[in-house]
């Protein structure tokens, strides 16, 4: 048992926070940033290979598209529906074949991101689902590339959503990160545990508890005013200014494209 009247205690306990808050962020951050890169592709193909979406017949074949949509939205569902410490448990095979160990603040990233990676898929999901109907038909009757649809129509009204459901899934892999510290994974969770629970000190309980606390604040308010910053339609004319805005975006970019290649087809020195 630690005894907070030690002349050291209070030293050391503001060093083993801040050595576990940083561990904390640096998992978070990693397992987030990789979360970001693989589901957000997933989360539009999932959509957009419904049948009437965008990317129905990806390579000109309905078939695939149902295939894609079919396997994708299996996985989704199955690392959804897993626990995330049944989840970690079993990745520690896994785990130790790509990094060696088990053990510490790198491995813990691997299960923050596969069980992350099916939560995110769906925050994009729900995203591109809440993007105006018009604007998908007025592209395609402007003509306008799958590229250019997903880039400047899809993208900008979707991402004021993205962010808010991205502040939820790094508010979930904190939790999880909390969870690793049971097999070794580092971090607040294993502060909890070493101080908190075996060697029962309640101070260092109380100071994990506010740490995520704020940590979960910040995350929460900073997304949150940057999701307003870039459009976030929380009012009805909110909604209209970013369906016109992607409108003339658009429109921009056909004229421009049609344009470049009027002037690529004029022979020179006509």
């Amino acid at each position: 048992m630690i005894d907070p009247t030690a002349p050291d205690f209070w030293s050391n306990l503001i060093q083993v926070l801040l050595e576990g808050t940083w561990e904390t962020v640096y998992m978070t951050a990693i397992a987030m940033a990789i979360t970001f890169v693989v589901g957000l592709p997933l989360g539009i193909i999932l959509v957009g290979t419904e049948q009437g979406r965008f990317l129905e017949a990806p390579l000109g074949s309905r078939a695939l598209g149902r295939v894609l949509n079919a396997v994708l939205g299996f996985i989704v569902n199955l690392g959804r529906s897993v626990p995330f410490i049944v989840l970690m448990i079993a990745l520690i095979p896994l785990t130790r074949w790509l990094l060696g160990s088990f053990i510490g603040t790198g491995p813990a990233i691997v299960p923050l991101t596969l069980v992350a990676i099916p939560f995110f898929v769906r925050v994009v999901e729900i995203a591109v689902r809440e993007v105006d109907p018009g604007l998908f038909e007025a592209a395609d009757s402007l003509g306008a590339s799958r590229w250019l649809l997903v880039r400047r129509v899809l993208l900008p009204q979707a991402t004021p959503a993205i962010l808010l459901g991205t502040a939820t899934t790094i508010t979930s892999i904190i939790n999880f990160s909390a969870m690793v510290g049971v097999v070794g994974g580092g971090g607040l969770g294993n502060v909890a545990l070493t101080y908190g629970m075996q060697r029962y000190s309640w101070i260092h309980i109380v100071g994990v508890v506010i740490i995520l606390f704020l940590l979960v604040q910040v995350i929460q308010w900073a997304l949150t005013a940057l999701a307003k910053r870039l459009g976030a339609p929380v009012t009805k004319r909110g909604a209209q200014k970013g369906v016109a805005d992607a409108q003339a975006h658009l429109d921009a970019d056909v004229a421009r494209d049609a344009q470049g290649e009027i002037d690529r087809n004029v022979p020179r020195g006509a």
